[in-house]
């Protein structure tokens, strides 16, 4: 396994791999008719990325076919219907668009996609695939946390969650599920192949309607981002779509597509004690714009708990997607001495309050202005108690202020949200 020295390799290797990368039999997006160039060089692209993570793309030129899907509601008062739902009330909720309450704790679905197992061997069991993924979904919602995250290329996480949710029809009207449409290589801008696109993900999650699609886009220089919101806007008029979001985009961008008529209900960005880019602009943005932030990464792929609190980096195992991703970010945010003072501080502050390093890092994005709730990508059901503390206690100014004195010490972001992903600078 791989191990996290000096960080350099690490950087180098996983910038781009989490959250943006296609899995087995995702569509290929190729540039426009005519264009072999820019076709051959997306997909090369594409195929740098893919292979790096260890996973392949489809032929070149094949495509999803448009079509109309009719997804069929499960019978009122049938079978397991008729039970009295099992939905807890333990965690908080939020408004992240009109119509549209969440559990301020989402489960995040990316671990479902492959390459987050971890350590086997006695750890904590492997429910990130089959039907042990599904049947960890029920404690999750028995305790509160009602909200998934997904995306259609998180693999067969859609599918998961689709199970899930025909499985436990008495729970399903109290779910909600905020899946994403993401987009690469130069262009993408079909409305029918964005259709097709929607079309699958209310197939595999069994949805007449999805609550929130989040809109990603990788290569800001083909401004098709403009047209493609507009197509998703189509389809919210025709009720495939509730509500349109955004991932990983800048304030340039939502600026772009808001005054080109969309109504963004909320960016989806990395936001934590070691990445607080939002703060360089996209949370005044967001206010100024009534758009909701949805934070991911707040525990760093489980390397912000008690767990790493005094270990040596010769120790830490990069064995998951997350941890890769993360393991980059301690090293721009201040390196691994930086990121045990930190830890050192988080602790002080969780004894005071007898939780956990995780709680207070939570509870820290969770106070921020525009965040409307967390996605916390447990990767099975035996963090559920630990989710419940969060809302246990309060920081008081003590608390932040020496938090803040560490966070001070530490490397200063300049960018933009996820423009260190796209190539440019932390």
């Amino acid at each position: 396994m791989l191990l996290l020295g000096g960080f350099a390799a690490t950087q180098a290797a996983h910038r781009f791999i989490p959250r943006c990368l296609p899995p087995r039999g995702h569509r290929s997006v190729t540039a426009r008719a005519g264009s072999s160039n820019g076709s051959s060089s997306s997909r090369r692209e594409l195929l740098a990325i893919g292979l790096a993570a260890g996973v392949s793309l489809p032929p070149s030129g094949m495509a999803a076919q448009p079509m109309d899907v009719e997804v069929k509601a499960e019978p009122a008062g049938s079978g397991a219907a008729a039970l009295a739902p099992q939905v807890g009330k333990d965690i908080p909720r939020a408004e992240l668009a009109p119509g549209l309450e969440i559990s301020r704790i989402v489960k995040g679905c990316w671990q479902l996609s492959g390459g987050h197992t971890g350590e086997r061997a006695g750890a904590s069991p492997d429910h990130t695939s089959g039907q042990a993924a599904i049947d960890d979904f029920a404690p999750f919602v028995a305790a509160g946390v009602t909200t998934f995250d997904t995306a259609d290329i998180y693999g067969p996480s859609e599918a998961l969650i689709g199970r899930y949710l025909s499985s436990h029809p008495a729970e399903k009207p109290h779910c909600q599920v905020l899946t994403k449409f993401c987009c690469f290589g130069d262009v993408m801008d079909s409305a029918k192949e964005l259709r097709s696109s929607i079309d699958a993900s209310r197939q595999r999650l069994g949805l007449e309607s999805l609550p929130l699609v989040q809109f990603y886009w990788h290569k800001y220089e083909n401004k098709g981002y403009i047209q493609a919101v507009q197509h998703l806007g189509t389809l919210q008029t025709k009720g495939k779509v509730q509500h349109i979001g955004a991932t990983n985009f800048d304030v340039v961008r939502l600026k772009e597509m808001a005054e080109a008529g969309a109504k963004i209900a909320n960016n989806q960005v990395q936001y934590s004690l070691l990445d607080r880019r939002p703060e360089n602009g996209m949370a005044e943005y967001c206010r100024e714009a009534g758009i909701k932030l949805l934070p991911y990464g707040v525990l760093a792929g489980g390397l912000l708990t008690d767990k790493y609190l005094g270990a040596s980096v010769s120790d830490v195992k990069i064995n998951t997607y997350s941890k890769s991703k993360y393991a980059s970010v301690i090293g721009q945010a201040g390196g691994w001495d930086w990121f045990q003072s930190l830890l050192q501080a988080l602790s002080a502050v969780a004894k005071k309050h007898g939780v956990t390093i995780a709680d207070v890092a939570c509870r820290w994005v969770l106070d921020k202005p525009q965040v409307a709730g967390i996605i916390v990508g447990a990767r099975n059901s035996s963090h559920v108690a630990d989710l419940k503390t969060v809302f246990s206690f309060q920081m008081d100014d003590g608390d932040r202020e020496a938090i803040a004195k560490v966070l001070a010490a530490g490397k200063q972001a300049t960018g933009d949200c996820y423009d260190w992903e796209r190539g440019g600078a932390w």
